[in-house]
């Protein structure tokens, strides 16, 4: 089971259903670290479309959900420093469930530099 950003208090532009995920899990590039796999796939537009991927692995609800809402807010939180025209998926890894907020935002952030996501504004301050 996965967890899809679909409600009124996520980020607005997500990847809703199977078929969104899946032309990025087919056609999109990942890379991965301790905690996240990310995919990436150029969507052509002016906008990013995330979607948030948490399986039964990682733990039960409680767990799920508070990974699911820590990877939200690193990517809320760091939208502004991302290039924008991809969809991306980021999938959470099972030893994601005792992390702080903290590790998994440089997670995020590792993984968008390895995308070449990041701005060169950010680029320059690191």
């Amino acid at each position: 089971m996965s967890v899809c950003l679909s409600g009124k208090n996520m980020l607005p532009n997500s990847l809703k259903n199977s078929t969104e995920f899946k032309r990025v899990y087919d056609y999109g590039k990942s890379f991965a670290n301790k905690y996240l796999v990310m995919y990436v796939y150029n969507n052509e537009t002016n906008s990013n479309r995330i979607g948030i991927s948490v399986s039964k692995k990682v733990g039960n609800s409680v767990v799920r959900h508070r990974a699911t809402r820590l990877i939200r807010e690193s990517v809320r939180l760091n939208k502004e420093i991302v290039k924008e025209g991809y969809d991306i998926v980021i999938i959470a890894r099972g030893n994601i469930k005792d992390k702080k907020y903290a590790d998994v935002e440089s997670a995020y952030i590792h993984l968008c530099k390895l995308h070449h996501l990041l701005n060169e504004k950010r680029d320059d301050n690191n």
